[in-house]
């Protein structure tokens, strides 16, 4: 079972029950870099260093500041910090419900699942879950989370929960100002006809399987062709610029284009799916060992 991110009690009202927040996204499969010495080719180490003497700090005399004019700073301690104690620093208590509808996707910001912490937890836990369900809700609560308060969202998922953090209004930039200069046009009938036939055509169900990250294979190809002493090219491709006669385009996009929706699998392709679905933990550590491998 992996380390919660955070663990304290999910409130709603006068009900409640130990939860755990666990992080429902991971980069650490990506291919990462280390920064070298060209000459020698060790890793080079970073250090902190007194901006005035330039001398390196050490661990124990580095202090957090907070810049109240230029180079007047007023120092935080990490106790300090640890002090303020608010209510949802242990308590995840829920302050309303809203159709998950009516929440922006722009304020969307990182995923994680909850679930009880523990047997006795369960019940509880089900029960506010369960309402959720019934009621077609989502709950909006608070949480400290590295040290600073967050929204979080609250959504059924299976027996557990789905619970995203929210960005706050003053985090969010306005799309007015990027959306100002963008003129009214009458769009032609039969260009919005065949628009919307190419994309008929292309649509399908979303299944996140069917996209690889295109560039993760091309860094790990490339590594590995480093590794074997063979050359790597990176084939052109060309860059698409504004179309002129955009109906002509469309034209061309319907005569050419293929129908590109998702077929239904297979029996035999559902099989294979699924049971390449049991072993991903296989494939991941496959694949990172070869990029490390192929990095070294």
């Amino acid at each position: 079972m992996p380390r919660p991110s955070w663990k304290g009690y999910l409130k709603l009202s006068l009900v409640s029950c130990g939860v755990a927040l666990y992080t429902a996204s991971s980069s650490s499969e990506r291919v990462s870099f280390n920064t070298l010495n060209r000459k020698t080719g060790n890793r080079l180490k970073q250090s902190l260093v007194d901006s005035v003497s330039g001398e390196p700090v050490d661990t124990a005399d580095r202090v957090k500041g907070y810049q109240v004019a230029k180079g007047q700073y007023v120092m935080v301690e990490d106790s300090d910090l640890e002090a303020l104690r608010i209510e949802s620093t242990k308590t995840l208590e829920i302050e309303t419900f809203v159709p998950a509808a009516e929440i922006d996707e722009i304020y969307l910001d990182s995923p994680y699942y909850l679930a009880p912490d523990g047997k006795m937890a369960e019940e509880a836990f089900a029960v506010i879950r369960e309402a959720m369900v019934r009621k077609k809700v989502a709950g909006i609560g608070r949480v400290v989370l590295s040290r600073r308060e967050r929204l979080l969202m609250l959504q059924p998922r299976g027996p557990g929960m789905l619970a995203t953090t929210l960005r706050y209004p003053y985090e969010v930039r306005q799309d007015a100002e990027y959306f100002a200069g963008i003129g009214e046009r009458k769009l032609a009938p039969a260009m919005l006809d065949i628009a919307q036939e190419i994309i008929g055509r292309m649509s399908g169900h979303f299944e996140p399987d069917s996209f690889a990250d295109r560039y993760e294979e091309a860094v790990t190809a490339m590594l590995q062709a480093k590794q074997a002493g063979r050359s790597f090219v990176v084939p052109e491709t060309a860059e698409p610029g504004n179309v002129v006669d955009i109906m002509d385009a469309l034209k061309l996009s319907l005569q050419a284009g293929v129908d590109r929706r998702p077929r239904a699998p297979s029996k035999k392709a559902a099989d294979t799916r699924t049971a390449d679905a049991a072993e991903p933990a296989r494939k991941n550590t496959a694949r990172k060992t070869a990029a490390r491998k192929a990095a070294r």
